[in-house]
């Protein structure tokens, strides 16, 4: 495509080396290694893996080492890279209540079975700058802490045993949810497909729908029922058994929003749901889904559909980084041809343009 740049061929491995060039940066500091960012940029890694649909945390290290910590080339990267990968099956749904809870907070009940717990998060630290940080100094370790039960019951699974909360939604009997990576979407979606969408869209497309939401651009008024943080185990039914393989465990956080709902002809007045579940830590990916995701069942519980939030084909066409990234950047890509014929246009309606004009002025002269 750039056959045209001066240098050609030898000028594109000219930029690859400039690239790898200014990647190492200087010589003087020492190489970052994959387990510094695994270890040390957890939050970057586990966005590349959500977006990126895949849960390989060095993999996501070595994207985001290769993209200059640009994350939505190395989610790129990560996406490129799955799409060699086989598919030997299906996984069974996670079963969130069994989660190994790092982080569980809610703001819709005090004291809940298992109770709270606020483990790792920025939102009670001070906005300042830490100078010790760039010094690197001592860490004190955080007390130990009882762990809590393995089965801790979700906030929606107590307002549910009361019916004031809708069922939990499932699919029918024998139906096979399905895979947005195999197969083109086509609208309206099911509520399976949606989510797999708003999973891996762009964490910063979805805060401003979210935000939106919350703005009176769409009928929401939210709680957070439930944010959960941890280790879920992935199980993996095998035809020669006759119980799950366990293949290993998985970090993910979970969001369980809960809407107020004034009822329809059919349902009675009820709190509905918003559901979000991320790869890693992120909480603010997870709420932004579940509001997002709330928002979008307009249709299905009867509201009108009055906001960007609620438009399914325009929140999932453009929701996908990937995908966008693509469409704006081959902006950059030669359209010589293409620009040489809207210059023509111009050029001739400019032309036209100017002889109405002197037309109209002859014109006005003569009946003067």
């Amino acid at each position: 495509m750039y056959v045209a740049v001066k240098g050609g061929e030898a000028a594109i491995r000219n930029a690859h080396k400039l690239l790898a060039d200014r990647r190492r940066g200087d010589r003087d500091v020492a190489p970052i290694q994959l387990d510094q960012i695994v270890e040390q940029m957890s939050l970057a890694v586990d966005r590349v893996m959500a977006e990126g649909s895949l849960y390989d945390p060095e993999l996501a290290a070595l994207a985001i080492k290769q993209a200059r910590g640009d994350l939505i080339e190395a989610i790129f990267l990560v996406r490129a890279y799955r799409t060699t990968l086989p598919r030997f099956g299906y996984t069974k749904a996670l079963e969130t209540a069994q989660m190994q809870i790092e982080r569980r907070i809610s703001a819709t009940f005090k004291d809940l079975p298992g109770g709270q717990l606020l483990g790792p998060t920025f939102d009670y630290t001070h906005r300042l700058l830490d100078p010790e940080l760039a010094e690197d100094a001592p860490i004190e370790a955080p007390d130990q802490r009882e762990e809590p039960e393995v089965f801790t019951p979700r906030v929606t699974d107590i307002l549910g045993h009361d019916g004031m909360i809708e069922e939990d939604g499932e699919l029918p009997e024998g139906a096979v949810a399905g895979d947005l990576t195999r197969e083109p979407l086509t609208f309206p979606l099911e509520r399976d497909l949606r989510l797999q969408a708003l999973a891996r869209g762009d964490e910063g497309f979805l805060l401003g729908l979210a935000y939106s939401t919350q703005r009176g651009y769409a009928r929401s008024h939210p709680f957070v029922g439930e944010i959960r943080i941890g280790e879920v185990e992935i199980e993996l039914d095998v035809a020669e058994l006759d119980f799950p393989l366990t293949l290993g465990t998985i970090r993910v956080t979970e969001c369980q929003m809960v809407n107020q709902f004034k009822g329809s002809a059919k349902q009675p007045p009820q709190f509905t749901r918003g559901y979000g579940l991320v790869f890693g830590q992120s909480e603010r990916k997870a709420m932004s889904m579940s509001l997002c995701d709330r928002a979008l069942r307009a249709r299905e519980l009867g509201e009108d559909i009055t906001a960007t939030a609620q438009d399914e084909e325009f929140v999932i066409s453009h929701s996908d980084n990937v995908q966008s990234t693509g469409f704006v950047e081959h902006l950059k890509l030669p359209h010589y041809v293409d620009f040489q014929a809207e210059l023509d246009l111009i050029r001739r309606m400019r032309a036209e343009h100017e002889h109405n004009r002197l037309a109209g002025v002859e014109t006005k002269e003569a009946a003067e």
